[in-house]
């Protein structure tokens, strides 16, 4: 049925909505695709279920072609599931919990892994019945904080969320590569340029891990990749480790009065002179930084953690939150911030702006056997042999030449500094560059953690029980209508590739004669009856400005002006996304029309 403009639930603005922060947002309000119903909650109109349903019909298609079969999850769930993975503490403030009437607990699901796994539970127990993935495309829900950019970070969205069932690890290898075949097809098929990058599983668990990145100068995502081909999210990055260096015959370090010297660039200054390098100038990556954090625990507790990096880089607080769960005994997410003055009063032995590990190892203040009891995590580049000018716990007074292995330990190495254009890739590809993206996908071989704890297992072909294990693969659908509509549009408004457009072409009558709106009338007949959909501007009184404006915000890729050029047998085609122009007489309009839309397809 041809979409006319004089019926269709409609108004487009002039004005920027006041709340929007990025194009997308911007474009799609003012178009008419959705409309804001609470901060981070939207209303999705029909041109706006349209794409929508354009970019699901895609992502339907691909997972059937690996076998993958839809099932629909309920978004209100019982709390029991999520208990038994002990989910229900770990999501802390970011999930929507209720209770009904009789009292019983509730939540809004973030996500549906527990569900996925209790279902095969309930239907399955052979190895016969595996290989198996099931996927849905359902709504989920999170508190944030602090919900931005429209429909790219909202507290209600659409995913698509897929669970691959497999006996044994061979066959979780399979699955994987299977999806990420697919995430690739679905990405290309609707246009949207993706980076596949290593990433860190987080709170989903499992081992490996990737995210599909959309480049894009308003991504919450740094990436870094290399023209070797490395690629990875920045929490992914291990840093190449410079080899130990032999300290057998390095002097003894030196405690040395160096008063106002709290930060790194005082130090540096007076280091100069007062310690003075034979060989060239003192830098920051000469001195250690002891940086103390606060790790706000799933409980609401704190937990003072200290990290050493050389002083030349800053902490990276999200590369410390993805890592830092491998050394504190937590499950669940977490907070990472700078200590405060109240956190830093209740160590008394810390003296801030002049923090260091000690001056040697039975005398260590840092590190779980140390005096101050923290746990002390460094950076990869502190190594055995590596000599620093650091904190002597002593007010205006550092440590030169402090041996790292020698002079002072610590509990664990982690990944927690800032990662730098030119740092070289862990895979000896080059340089790396650095780059912001927003996540579109991401993919898990999340292994046996929800099968046992939900005790999903299969007798196998030794009738043996055997835990199954799975692999989660999620895409934000809403998130890649928004994405979409950042990296196509120009200053006058949308231009939707055409796998997702709302129409196939936009017929505009533009004028007044009753023989205009016939030949619109006739023409957006005939191309629909020939496979195409069709929006038709068939408003009456409604000036060519208007519609032209209107048919340029909308953003459908192929536009048709009847209009004056009708007296002299012609109509004027518009591509949308080149800008270009073509008279095209009537006659051969619907078959001009026809090729350009088909050789897109």
């Amino acid at each position: 049925m041809v979409l006319r403009l004089s019926t269709l639930f409609l108004r487009t603005l002039r004005e920027d909505p006041a709340d929007a922060e990025v194009a997308s947002h911007r474009l799609l309000v003012r178009a008419g695709y959705i409309r804001r119903a609470a901060p981070g909650i939207y209303t999705w109109l029909p041109l706006g279920l349209a794409v929508l349903h354009r970019v699901e019909q895609i992502i339907r298609e691909e997972m059937a072609s690996i076998g993958a079969q839809e099932v629909h999850f309920p978004a209100l769930l019982p709390k029991e599931p999520y208990e038994a993975t002990n989910r229900w503490t770990e999501y802390g403030d970011s999930i929507f919990r209720l209770k009904d009437r009789k009292d019983g607990d509730y939540l809004l699901a973030p996500t549906h892994e527990e569900m996925f796994t209790l279902l095969v539970k309930d239907l399955y127990s052979s190895y016969k019945d595996l290989p198996l993935s099931l996927y849905q495309i359902q709504n989920k829900y999170r508190d944030e904080a602090r919900p931005r950019a429209g429909l790219l970070r909202g507290r209600e969205f659409i995913m698509k969320d897929s669970y691959s069932f497999d006996v044994d690890d061979a066959g979780l290898d399979a699955s994987y590569a299977a999806h990420r075949e697919a995430y690739l097809r679905i990405f290309a098929r609707l246009g949207l340029e993706v980076v596949p990058v290593k990433a860190t599983a987080g709170a989903m668990g499992g081992s490996k891990s990737e995210e599909f990145l959309h480049p894009t100068e308003i991504g919450e995502d740094t990436f870094v990749r290399s023209a070797g081909g490395y690629a990875a999210n920045v929490e992914a990055v291990t840093t190449v480790v410079p080899a130990p260096i032999d300290y057998s015959n390095a002097p003894a370090a030196q405690v040395l009065d160096t008063p106002e010297t709290p930060t790194i660039d005082t130090l540096v200054a007076a280091s100069q002179t007062v310690f003075p390098n034979p060989e060239r100038p003192w830098t920051g990556a000469d001195t250690l930084k002891n940086v103390v954090l606060a790790v706000k625990l799933p409980t609401g507790e704190k937990q003072l953690v200290v990290i050493g990096v050389p002083g030349d880089r800053a902490v990276d607080l999200k590369r410390v939150e993805a890592n830092i769960g491998a050394f504190l005994p937590i499950a669940g997410e977490i907070g990472i911030e700078a200590a405060s003055e109240e956190d830093l009063r209740s160590q008394p032995l810390i003296v801030k702006g002049y923090l260091g590990p000690g001056l040697e190892p039975e005398d260590a203040l840092l590190g779980l056997d140390g005096k101050s009891g923290l746990l002390y995590l460094v950076d990869p580049r502190v190594v055995p042999g590596t000599r620093w000018i650091t904190g002597a716990n002593q007010p205006g007074k550092h440590v030169y030449g402090l041996v790292a292995g020698r002079d002072f330990g610590w509990d664990g190495v982690i990944e927690c500094t800032e990662v730098r254009e030119g740092d070289e890739a862990p895979d000896g590809s080059g340089p790396l560059e650095t780059a912001r993206g927003i996540e579109m996908g991401h993919i898990f071989q999340l292994g046996r953690k929800y099968a046992e704890a939900l005790e999903l297992k299969v007798l196998d072909a030794n009738g043996k029980q055997v835990t199954v294990t799975m692999g989660s693969y999620g895409i934000g659908v809403t998130r890649a209508v928004a994405a979409l509509a950042e990296s196509n549009h120009d200053e006058r408004g949308l231009v939707w590739p055409r796998a997702v457009a709302p129409a196939d072409v936009h017929v505009v009558a533009v004028g007044r004669g009753e023989e205009i709106f016939a030949e619109a009338e006739r023409l957006a007949g005939e191309l629909e009856s020939r496979g195409l959909t069709v929006m038709l501007d068939d408003r009456p009184k409604v000036s060519p400005g208007v519609k032209f404006g209107d048919a340029e915000l909308i953003g459908v890729p192929t536009i048709v002006a009847v209009g004056n050029g009708l007296a002299s047998g012609t109509l004027e085609v518009k591509d949308r996304r080149s800008g270009s122009t073509e008279d095209v007489p009537v006659g051969d309009a619907a078959d001009y029309v026809v090729r350009a839309v088909r050789a897109d397809a």
